[in-house]
């Protein structure tokens, strides 16, 4: 009986023990697996975090290849600005030397009107106190520069040249000869004339048809007739020489001697 008893005892030990074993077994298994999810899961987040420090590093070093980018453009502008600056300052300075030309030449046009007036005004007097060749062209010219005054489309600075072109113009009237023809009053009938010009020396006309001959008197301020034949030839010759129909040569020309002081 004791025996049995014994059995039995030892027996619910074992299944005891048993059980025992296997709930621990359990646990521990159950233990293994959460330690081997919190570590996955430790691994997951590692994972993660250096994904995100690796896309950190790669902005990083973006960021910085930028700013060694924008670092070199700023001073790429730097040099940029002060040489800009300094043909800002050039300008400025040339700017001023401008100014002051332009006021320089507003005095000067000022002045030069004044005497372009007085020149056309001199130039006007020559031409009614000299010989009277091709008068009414003359006069014409000079009355082209008196309306050039009042026109603000012209310059002073034209007008003034106008003026040194007619004047360069009476001076060439007195270097060659010419021929021109024109009309006289001889005896108050109207004749058809060849004007002969030599310079401002002689200014003489014959009549078309060869009849009459006459000079300029600048002593008197009128015409003279000339002897009949005394100077023809010599006036149809430089007729012919001023038309570049003969060649250059002596001729005698009618002269108003110069007045005695």
């Amino acid at each position: 009986m004791t025996m049995h008893r014994l059995k039995n005892v030892l027996i619910a030990a074992l299944v005891s023990t048993g059980a025992l074993v296997g709930t621990v077994a359990a646990v521990q298994a159950s233990t293994l697996d959460s330690i081997l999810n919190v570590g996955e899961a430790k691994n997951e987040a590692a994972r993660k975090s250096q994904a995100k420090i690796d896309r950190l590093a790669d902005e990083t070093r973006d960021l910085l290849s930028d700013y060694k980018t924008v670092t070199k453009q700023i001073d790429g502008l730097k040099v940029y600005n002060a040489r800009l600056e300094r043909q800002i300052e050039n300008q400025m300075k040339r700017v001023g030397s401008i100014d002051e030309s332009i006021s320089q030449v507003t005095v000067i046009q000022r002045q030069m009107t004044p005497l372009v007036i007085r020149m056309i005004d001199g130039l006007e007097q020559f031409v009614e106190l000299d010989v009277p060749f091709e008068k009414e062209e003359r006069l014409q010219r000079i009355q082209f520069l008196r309306d050039n005054l009042d026109r603000a489309d012209v310059t002073v600075a034209e007008k003034f040249r106008g003026v040194l072109e007619a004047y360069n113009i009476e001076l060439q009237y007195g270097r060659g000869i010419d021929t021109y023809r024109g009309t006289i009053d001889l005896g108050g009938t109207k004749r058809d004339v060849d004007f002969l010009r030599v310079g401002r020396i002689a200014l003489v006309y014959q009549t078309t048809d060869g009849a009459l001959a006459g000079a300029w008197d600048k002593s008197a301020g009128s015409w003279v007739e000339l002897p009949s034949g005394e100077y023809d030839a010599a006036i149809r010759k430089g007729i012919r020489i001023a038309k570049k129909q003969a060649t250059i040569e002596l001729l005698s020309m009618p002269v108003s001697a110069p007045e005695a002081n």
